[in-house]
Formats: structure tokens, sequence, C-alpha cells
């Protein structure tokens, strides 16, 4: 099944595929501990420089960070003040009214800086990931769809769900406390030495020890975190499949067995988080205890020295009171540290992403096609392999002129290679060996944007999008008025029912269309390319899903539209193809016949063979 994942997690390359495709998939423990990167926080670097774009807010979080860590320094040094003067005997009312109106006031400003922060930190986080969002689907919309084949559109979906989501917290949470709780650290030590310098020098010979675990187990977490997004994008994935399915799931009665291997899904996340749960809260009891110990023992030395009268009972008021607000402070640290760590391994999985190239892409200098376009097709010895399957050729030294105007018909058995033809004329793909050319040029001298705008496809099942009627008719060209739609949907046979829509073209018709029948679906993708009114027109089994009566008012409009473009017409049903100029009839990718359908007919080869099976069906 393509877009299969494997258990790796490097960019890769298909060998022997011919043009280089990335592969993004899972990645496991063993090779994660591996990469250098992996025991880092080097992968944040991206975030940061999408945060970057933004110095303005960086700066205004930043000050309201510096505010409110120093007023959070200044409530227990307010204590102590409040502890001498005010309780210490001698103090007035209105001494003791103005020392806690300052603590007061300390705390409004704690408030409103507060309400600071988490206001432009929160509109970081936000804007950072809209960002990231769309230079990563910016970069999904330029790859071909070859790396779609070897990769899974819906993992890379939960990629942008979930790990977006992480970046989120990072950015808008994560970040913020870590540097608060910083800056609340290192400006809680400096009082401390400077109020009581031997009490203090406990507190700092800890610091090592609180450090030495975040470093241990910070490595093992960020593997096993990465690991864990995986488990979560799995499950993305796979809800995402079987709903899709849904009506082949219930038609053959396998709700309990879905059901059973989403349990196994699950319990596999499951084990995964359990992993890093118990890592981080090893981690973090380790901290704690190192940490909230040796205030312990600081505590029992100030308690000493307030009894033998070298320092205030303020000055231990305060300076457990910051002791703790200290602590606090680094031991939040451990917990801020793994959530960094998910952060990176989330910024490294979009990277993968981002760093993808599309294997087709306009040369430096693209060859201008002619104008006006002719709209004539030569394949000349061409060679061709899914890089999903390099071991079988699609096409093998394939050679066929088109002349303009022309209606070529291509008819052959199943895996035959018809629809790479159509493949190969977009230039999703590149040939391993082999020129297309199109009036005349090389697809690989021209721009890909060039070549396709010249081309207009009624694929086998018609695709619409999420959208009205409107958008999903002039998709191919969006500048089409309204009567230029009606134009293509009457010839289309499609202007009834679209007439009849509750909103007309304004009409919502549901993700994929759902709101539409599968033969109007297919009318709205026929109209869809007439509208765009290319030289070349590609048909997929354009009328397979319509019914006798539509299919022949179709079938007349296309025969109107097909007498002034070049056509290439893909078709299962020979009945469809008798009026071609000529038929060419595949087998294992190599033309093994041509003509037209009287000399195919009589000539007793392949293409006589499948005629004589569906006419005779048919008549029975």
């Amino acid at each position: 099944m393509h877009g299969e994942t494997t258990d790796r997690v490097t960019l890769d390359t298909q060998p022997d595929s011919g043009p280089e495709i990335a592969v993004l998939s899972p990645e496991t423990v063993q090779e994660a501990e591996t990469e250098p990167k992996s025991r880092s926080l080097a992968p944040l670097r991206m975030v940061f420089d999408a945060a970057r774009k933004y110095p303005r807010q960086i700066a205004l979080a930043l000050l309201a960070l510096v505010i409110t860590s120093a007023a959070t320094l200044a409530i227990p040094w307010r204590f102590k003040v409040i502890i001498d003067e005010a309780f210490g005997g001698g103090a007035t009312p209105e001494d003791i009214g103005r020392a806690f109106q300052y603590l007061l006031m300390i705390v409004v400003i704690l408030g409103i800086g507060t309400a600071l922060r988490f206001y432009f930190v929160s509109w970081l986080g936000e804007r950072v990931v809209a960002d990231i969002r769309l230079k990563v689907q910016n970069n999904l919309l330029r790859l071909s769809p070859g790396f779609y084949e070897v990769n899974s559109p819906k993992e890379i979906s939960s990629r942008m769900t979930s790990d977006t989501a992480i970046i989120e917290n990072v950015v808008g949470t994560t970040v913020s406390v870590a540097l608060r709780n910083s800056l609340t650290a290192i400006g809680g030590i400096g009082l401390l030495i400077f109020l009581a310098p031997s009490l203090t020098l406990g507190l700092l010979i800890g610091i090592p020890l609180v450090i030495a675990p975040i470093v241990f187990f910070g490595r093992k977490i960020r593997a096993v975190s990465r690991t864990s997004q995986d488990r979560i994008a799995d499950v993305g994935a796979y809800v995402t499949e079987v709903l899709s399915a849904m009506k082949i799931v219930q038609s053959f009665g396998q709700e309990r067995r879905e059901n059973g291997r989403f349990a196994d899904v699950v319990e596999e996340t499951f084990a995964t988080a359990r992993k890093r749960i118990i890592l981080r809260s090893a981690m973090t009891s380790v901290v704690i205890l190192l940490v909230f110990g040796a205030i312990t023992l600081a505590m029992w030395r100030g308690a000493l020295a307030v009894n033998e009268g070298s320092i205030t009972p303020g000055d231990m008021g305060f300076f457990v009171f910051t002791g703790v607000i200290v602590a606090g402070a680094l031991g939040s640290l451990t917990e801020v540290y793994g959530d960094l760590l998910r952060g990176a391994g989330a910024a490294s999985r979009l990277a993968e992403l981002l760093e993808a190239r599309p294997e087709i892409a306009p040369p430096a200098r693209p060859e201008r096609l002619p104008v006006p376009p002719r709209g004539s097709l030569s394949f000349r010895n061409v060679t061709f392999r899914y890089p999903a399957r390099p071991e079988t050729a699609a096409l093998k030294d394939f050679t066929l002129e088109i002349e303009p105007g022309e209606t070529i018909a291509i008819v052959g058995p199943s895996g035959a290679g018809k629809s790479t033809i159509f493949q190969l004329v977009e230039r999703f793909y590149d040939p391993q060996a082999g020129t297309i050319r199109l009036d005349g040029v090389p697809l690989t001298a021209a721009d890909p944007a060039e070549v396709r705008a010249r081309l207009a496809l009624v694929p086998q099942d018609g695709v619409l999008f999420s959208a009205n009627a409107r958008d999903n008719l002039r998709y191919g060209k969006w500048d089409a008025t309204d009567e230029n739609i009606w134009d293509a949907a009457r010839a289309a046979n499609a202007e009834s029912f679209l007439r009849a829509l509750p909103q007309g073209l304004d009409t919502y018709l549901g993700e994929g269309g759902t709101q539409l029948s599968g033969g109007q679906q297919q009318r709205v993708a026929i109209a869809r390319a007439l509208l765009r009114d290319s030289p070349i027109l590609l048909l997929d089994e354009a009328t397979s899903a319509l019914d006798a009566e539509s299919e022949q008012l179709v079938q007349q409009a296309l025969d109107t539209l097909m007498a002034q473009r070049t056509t290439l017409v893909i078709a299962h049903r020979l009945a469809t193809v008798r009026k071609a100029d000529r038929i060419v009839v595949l087998e294992d990718g190599r033309i093994v016949e041509q003509g037209t359908h009287d000399v195919l007919s009589n000539a007793g080869g392949l293409y006589a063979r499948l005629a004589r099976l569906q006419f005779t069906n048919a008549a029975a």
C-alpha cells in the first residue's frame, strides 16, 4: 500500500528509482539516540528563527518577564521589612500601613506584568505556529505526487496538528516559564548571597547536583518523547484511514477487528507515553529531593544563626521565602526541560517536511513553450518506474507521436500503464529514460506550471473539494465569470442539478462533494475541465460514473470539445473510443497495437479479444 511508513527516521532516498524522493517515517528509540542532535534542543532553532521576525512582541514579553520576576523577588523583601519593622515594636500605625501599601503595590505590578507576559508570549506562540504551518504547507504543495506515494499524507497531516500544538505550547508557555524561572532563580540567589553568604553557600552546592539528573534523564526523555509523538501520529493516521473507509468497514462487518487494531495502536501509544512519564517523574522526584533537602539544611543553619543573633528574624523570613521561590523555580525547570525536549522532537519532525525538496522543479532557465499552443505530444523511448515500485517498469521503451487536434484512445488491461502516461504528461514524474516533448519542448526543460496550464484533466473519480459549487467549477480557471461557469455546466449536462441546489452555485457541496451523487460529481469535474479551456484534454474514464442517458449527453459535448483539441482518452469501455483517430493498445507497459477501431477489430490481436469480450457481454 502506498504511503505506509517504515521504521526509520531520517530523510532517505529510494535507490534505483530515478529522481530522489525524501522518505519521512517514524524513528526507533535506538536510532534517535545515535543522532547527536537528538540529545539537544538544536531542532528548536527553527522555532526561534520564526519567532525572531517579531522583535517588538519579544521585547515586550521580555520586559514583562523582567518585571514579574523582579516583583516576585520584591515580595519576600517586603516581608523582611514588615517583620523587622512592623512586628519589631515601636512602629506606628502609619508605618505599618505604609509597609503593607508597598506590598500591595508590588502585588498589583505583579498581576499586571503577569497579564502582559501571558498575552505577548501567547500571541507569539500562536503566530509562530501559524507561520510554521504556512511554511510547511507551502513546501508540501511544491512536492510532487511521488513524495506522497512513499510518505503517508495522513501521517503528514498528524504532524501538522499534533506537532504544531506542542510547539505552540513551547513558545507560548514553556519558554516563558523557563525564562521567568531562570530570572527568578538567578535574582533570588543574588539576593541570598547579598543577605546571607554562608547560608546561600549550601544552596549553591546543591545546584550541580540538580543539573546532573536533568542532563542524565533529559537525553533519555528526548528519544522517548520523539517516539511518543510518532505514536500519536499513528493514532491520527489510523482514525483518518478507518473513518474515510467506514462504508467498507461496515459492509464487510469488520467493526470489531478495526476496534481491536485501534486498541493496539492506542495501547502502543500509551506504553510509549508511560515510559516518558516514568522518566520525567523520576527526574522531578530526584531534583525536588535535592533542592528542598538543600533548603532544609540551610534553614537549619539559619535558625541557629537567628538564635545566636547574627541575623534578624526578618532576614531569616526573607531567606526562607526567597529560598522556597528559588527552589520552586529550579524544580520547575526540570518540567520545562522535559517540555523543551518534546518541542525539539516536534520541531525536528516538522523540519523534515520543511527540508524536503521537490524532485520535479523548474530549471534555472526554463524554455518557454511556443505561443500560440499547438497541442502536440511526443514520447520517445520512454521507460519509467514508480519510486515505490522501482523493480517494475510501468512503461518500457514507449514511443508515441501525437499530432495537434488528434484524439488518441489508450486501452489495455489493468496495470498496462495507461494512467502512467497521464502522470508523465503532467510531469508529476520524470522518466528514467527517454524524452517527452510538448509542442517540441522537452518537459524537463520547461516550467512544470506552464506545462500543466496547457492541460485539462478529468479523472476517473470526480475529485471535489470542501467548498461551494462555484469554487469547485472554477478551480481550473479562477477568474471565470458565472456566465462562463453556466456555459461549461450546460455543456457537461450539469446545469439542471446545479440550478436545483438550495443556494445555486453558492451551495456548499460537503467534504469531497458528498452532497452530490457520483454521477453528478463526475459531471462537475467535466465542467471544470471544459471551463479550463486548455489545448490538451486528458480524459481518464471521464464518463464511467454516468448513467446511459447522461453519458450520451456528455459524450456529445465532449465530441464537440475534442474536435478542437488534442485529446488523450483512457477507456476500459471500448464503446466510448470507437470514434478516436487512433487507438493505442498497451500491455505490460509496451505498445502492442495501434490503429482505428475497425482495423484493430479485424487484426485479431489483444484489442479484438477485449472488444469481443465486452461487446458479447453487453449483448448478453
